[in-house]
């Protein structure tokens, strides 16, 4: 386990105190060189130290080499109650048991070993080559010819013994020394007493500049109890800990589920100042995002209190495995997410579908690199691409008719809530319009699914965007009450809620705003969201397609809304800033209220009504939502086609709000 540590020798004996720079997102901590030791064993081991490999092996190969003679000869002494050796043992004999350790120790890999790290498995190593020589000296003893009686037979026993006091001991005060001769204010505390924790505290154990002085779990089993060595608190201890132990490092040893239970207490870490530091997931490191041995700064997904859910595989493949699947908007945040899930579960083929030129390539080069690198004979899913428009009835109806796809995933969309505002005939024409055009192509041509990626802004609308999905979704369910059934398409639904990192979102947008030093701007002090991973949001789209019967509004479970202002505070804390406000007007980085944008909400919804069933994934819930048949609710559309052929906004945001907003009034399914 590494940790981003910088030792400038040089210019850190002219320092008085460790300092902490910021360089990109992280601390680089500079640790300060102890006076050097007057005395001569530190100034020899200082030395010994700066030796290269080969010269360190050789110094060892002469202190066992002459441990050997001096044990041998103090056990003939201890045994004899006289420095004298007997008369039948001649100097030279007592001091080949210098010549026999060596090669001996060497066998059994004590000289590989780097002195520093050694633990148990090298003192047992250690045990069994002394044993090997005691048992070859008593040999030897046994043996030889013209020996006396007044040989004693368990000195070379007793000299065993004593060698492995004399070089194990040398070899431990040597390691405690290594890790003593630097010290640094680099004091961490671990948060979770598991076996990573356990793992985590060892590796830091080998780190001359740091130290671990406190545990903090909240198991009651473990409570007052310890951890090689240091005391395990509870998280209630936390500030009482940090008065007594100063430590300015918090590093989170607990999984994804285990940190949402910890919110308050990670939350507060960094609200105090502490550096708080994450372990990388198995998933992170499986997906090449981190080395295993990497500490990375505890990111805004980790305190999102919701804990992730535990995909099910069965369900993720039932749309996809060895089917054609169709994805529009595949070059967009979600579109380029379900893109990558799809290819790993193994299509027959993959048709990507986008409007815009650089996102298409973007998302075909990443899918062709990855494919490229599948073992040989595996199976890969043949992938086109279309640059096309989901309003050209034309080009979506050629598309279909050549590569007839099982599944359609339509994530296409304009969704950003301000430009849509301003721009309401281009917003309804692609969220409205292009999802009945690619509604019907696939009715024509026997799509078996099509699911139909929404938000939870279509829930009592306020805006042109919201609208226009909510008016997508009513066109979907009322072509399913009209044209669906047996054998034909299924049109599913999927609501949630702002997912993290997505262009435009919050996160990204508060992140350049920190980089540059601030303002950190929000709309409003009291607004709130819903907030997912793009990778879990789009497994549960997987999952939820998997289960619509027709017409379905599925909801995704996005845990609690989130206050943007303190996701704004803690994401400020994380980054080692301090938040400037009226309780801290020495602070960093400024919170900027900019006030409510045309559209926007306080708060969002995922229902429409009150009515939410249960599915057979945790998951995810099936809203019972009304809709206006299709009788009525085509005239609607050929009015608003109409409008937008014209460019009438007026005309087009009163159909779209109107439209968006209707439902109490007409009938459940």
């Amino acid at each position: 386990m590494k940790l981003e540590v910088e030792d400038d020798r040089s210019h850190e004996r002219r320092l008085s105190g460790a300092r902490k720079h910021r360089r990109a997102g992280y601390a680089v901590v500079h640790c300060v060189q102890m006076p050097e030791p007057g005395h001569a064993f530190a100034r020899s081991m200082r030395s010994v130290d700066r030796l290269p490999r080969w010269g360190k092996q050789l110094l060892m190969v002469a202190w066992d080499a002459s441990s050997a003679v001096v044990c041998l000869w103090a056990a003939f002494a201890l045994r004899l109650g006289t420095v004298e050796l007997p008369a039948a043992v001649s100097v030279w004999e007592v001091m080949a048991a210098g010549i026999i350790v060596p090669p001996i120790f060497w066998a059994f890999g004590l000289y590989r070993e780097i002195t520093r790290y050694i633990g148990p498995r090298y003192a047992w190593l250690l045990l069994q080559a002394c044993v090997l020589v005691s048992a070859i000296l008593l040999l030897l003893t046994l043996v030889a010819p013209g020996r006396g009686t007044g040989i004693p037979r368990t000195a070379p026993l007793i000299g065993g013994i004593l060698l492995i006091g004399a070089t194990g001991g040398a070899r431990l005060l040597v390691r405690r020394f290594l890790r003593i001769s630097t010290r640094t204010r680099s004091r961490l505390a671990i948060l979770g007493a598991s076996d990573v924790g356990a793992g985590l505290a060892a590796a830091i154990g080998h780190d001359r500049v740091s130290e671990v002085v406190a545990f903090f779990d909240d198991n009651p089993s473990l409570a007052g109890g310890a951890m090689r060595g240091v005391r395990i608190y509870p998280t209630s201890a936390f500030d009482a800990v940090r008065a007594d132990t100063h430590f300015d490092s918090l590093l989170v040893a607990v999984g994804p589920k285990s940190r949402s239970r910890c919110r308050e207490v990670l939350e507060h870490a960094a609200a105090v100042g502490v550096r708080v530091l994450a372990v990388p997931t198995l998933a992170e490191i499986n997906d090449g995002r981190v080395n295993v041995d990497a500490l990375r700064p505890l990111a805004i997904e980790d305190l999102l209190g919701r804990a992730p859910v535990e995909p099910d595989a069965t369900l993720l493949g039932a749309n996809v495995v060895g089917k054609t699947v169709l994805v529009t908007g595949a070059g967009g945040s979600i579109g380029s997410e379900l893109c990558r899930q799809v290819m790993d579960l193994g299509p027959k083929c993959l048709i990507l579908l986008d409007n815009g030129e650089f996102n298409l390539f973007q998302i075909d080069s990443e899918l062709n690199r990855s494919r490229h690198s599948l073992a040989p004979g595996s199976a890969r899913a043949v992938i086109h691409r279309y640059l096309a428009s989901v309003t050209d009835h034309v080009r979506i109806d050629r598309i279909m008719e050549q590569h007839r796809p099982d599944t359609i995933y339509h994530a296409a969309a304009y969704k950003h809530v301000p430009i849509v505002e301003d721009n309401e005939p281009e917003g309804a024409e692609v969220n409205v319009l292009g999802t009945l055009r690619v509604a019907e192509a696939a009715l024509k041509h026997g799509v078996q699914d099509m699911v139909f990626v929404s938000t939870d802004k279509a829930v009592r609308p306020t805006s042109v965007m919201g609208a226009s999905k909510r008016v997508a979704e009513m066109t979907l369910q009322a072509l399913h009450a009209r044209y669906g059934g047996k054998g034909k398409t299924r049109f599913t639904m999927v609501r949630f809620g702002n997912v993290l990192g997505s262009s435009g979102s919050v996160v990204p947008i508060f992140k350049e705003q920190i980089m540059a030093g601030g303002p950190v701007t929000v709309t409003h002090p009291e607004v709130t969201r819903y907030f997912m991973t793009i990778p879990e949001a789009v497994q549960l789209i997987l999952q939820a397609g998997a289960m619509g019967e027709g017409g379905d509004v599925f909801v995704l479970d996005m845990g609690d809304p989130v206050r943007i202002s303190d996701m704004a505070r803690n994401m400020i804390r994380l980054s080692g800033r301090t938040v400037r406000d009226a309780s801290n007007p020495n602070g960093e980085i400024e919170i900027v209220f900019t006030g409510m944008r045309p559209g926007e909400k306080l708060y969002e919804e995922l229902v429409i009504g009150a009515e939410l069933m249960p599915t057979q994934h945790v998951g995810i819930l099936r809203a019972r939502e009304a809709f206006t048949p299709w009788e009525v609710f085509e005239h609607r559309l050929q009015q608003l086609e109409a409008a937008i052929s014209q460019h009438d906004r007026a005309r087009v945001r009163e159909l779209v709000m109107v439209t968006g907003l209707e439902g109490a009034d007409v009938r459940l399914r």
